[in-house]
């Protein structure tokens, strides 16, 4: 086995550093994984809030899920796309019915590799239903870093280096009550930040609608309900009711993208659902597959994607519904069906919040505690309880992954992510199979580093 020092030293020669794991130096290195935690070198255990972005739900090496894994190697491991096999039809029907169930909707599935493949296909199947390249999208929004994904995705830094973007979305403020766009209070607000945005049908001098068409210039909305890499934000109640209304009145399409949020990381199927409304297409991924091989895809509304209106060649992927993907998520599906996650994870979130929340009454640094299901947040700041702390947040980010924590007199370490507008979030996604002992040891080991970090 090569030792943790010489791969560094090979990494810093022959990888690209163009990717996430050189935000923090050296690179960490892990050899080891099973359930909530992942393993170093010396063995030591770093219990894992963030899950591979949500990716590794289900825990890793799930006992059940790698059955199935093995068990598709031994039958049929590879197939061409442009073939069928049982695997992928059976998945399309399942998450076709559930969102029958849910929406009222007919719909089908179209597969994909990766999130912001799957992003692609959505873009392409709005313009082809609508004819427009044009979208509005949430300041905060995080879709992708693919050139069609990063031009809907919010921040600069992911299309600054790759010229001019002349289809990217218009930003409309996020619901975001804890740092309001606007500077108003939830209290007392009435949705102001509705308000601005139907503000922008009054007139066709505003350039968003044709008012003699009764047309606006944009194909679609894309949206996370909760808002993913920019803090885990949960809107307030009533928003996603008042927004949809607008975006109907002038037949712009609803795109929910659930790649993060998606597959009971907030207590439902899809987080939409905790608001009340219904999509027009979903775009899904992550832990359909726990992580185990990439598989993402679109659902959409019968007469968005039915063979007539998107025929076969419409778009393509050679990866796209293989059979290793479409055997595990079948199985993560089965799953879902056979235990109540919703009542799982709202129970194990709600105990993970209340302790959050005493936490925070301990510490004024922890400037805003919230969350859904099992995607928490918790925002550190300045001791004034609002300026953002980044300093800090990344010194804890950073002391988590050195394994020099104390739990029960054993040496351990603590797995955060970093997000939010101001990089001062913790943005919390544990596995959902997460327990109440490791919940507690979570919460023990966060405050262990916050102490430590404020000290130094």
């Amino acid at each position: 086995m090569v030792d943790d020092q010489e791969l560094v030293r090979k990494d810093s020669i022959y990888c690209s550093h163009g990717d996430t794991v050189h935000y923090a130096e050296p690179p960490k290195i892990f050899r080891g994984c099973e359930g909530c935690f992942l393993y170093d070198s010396a063995d030591v255990p770093y219990l894992d809030l963030q899950m591979w972005y949500s990716a590794a739900s289900f825990g890793y090496k799930n006992p059940r899920l790698s059955e199935v894994f093995k068990a598709q190697i031994d039958t049929l491991p590879q197939l061409a796309c442009q073939y069928l096999h049982e695997e992928k039809v059976l998945l399309a029907e399942k998450i076709c019915l559930a969102n029958q169930r849910r929406f009222k909707e007919k719909g089908r599935i179209h597969f994909n590799v990766g999130g912001a493949q799957a992003i692609e296909d959505s873009l392409k199947l709005v313009r082809n239903a609508k004819g427009k390249n044009l979208m509005f999208a949430f300041m905060g929004s995080y879709h992708g870093r693919t050139l069609g994904a990063s031009a809907i995705t919010s921040s600069y830094r992911y299309r600054r280096r790759y010229g001019h973007f002349s289809d990217r979305a218009q930003f409309i403020p996020y619901p975001y009550c804890f740092r309001c766009y606007y500077g108003r209070s939830r209290e007392s607000c009435d949705f102001y930040c509705i308000s601005q945005f139907e503000k922008l049908f009054e007139t066709e001098y505003y350039s968003v609608i044709d008012t003699k068409a009764k047309e606006s210039e944009y194909a679609a909305f894309y949206v996370e309900p909760v808002q993913a890499t920019g803090g885990y934000i949960v809107p307030p109640e009533g928003y996603f009711k008042r927004f949809k209304k607008i975006l109907d009145a002038w037949g712009i399409l609803l795109v929910d993208d659930e790649i993060q949020m998606g597959v009971y990381r907030t207590g439902k199927l899809w987080a939409i659902e905790n608001f009340e409304v219904s999509p027009d297409i979903i775009v899904f991924g992550k832990a359909l597959t726990n992580g185990l091989n990439p598989l993402s895809g679109i659902w959409a509304k019968e007469m968005l994607i039915n063979p007539t209106v998107f025929p076969p060649g419409s778009t393509h992927s050679t990866f796209s519904s293989n059979p290793l993907g479409t055997g595990i998520a079948l199985e993560v599906m089965a799953m879902l069906e056979e235990e109540n996650y919703e009542k799982k994870v709202s129970k194990s979130g709600g105990y993970f919040l209340s302790l959050l929340r005493d936490l925070k009454k301990r510490h004024p640094e922890i400037g805003d505690v919230d969350g859904l299901g099992l995607a928490l947040r918790v925002e550190i700041c300045k001791p004034d309880s609002f300026t953002p702390d980044r300093e800090l947040t990344e010194k804890m980010f950073i002391e988590g992954l050195k394994g020099t924590l104390d739990y029960k007199g054993s040496k351990c370490g603590l797995i955060l992510d970093i997000g939010g507008y101001y990089k001062n979030v913790f943005t919390l996604a544990p596995s959902l199979h997460i327990t109440r002992g490791e919940i507690e040891m979570a919460v023990e080991l966060f405050e262990q580093l916050m102490n430590k970090c404020k000290k130094s």
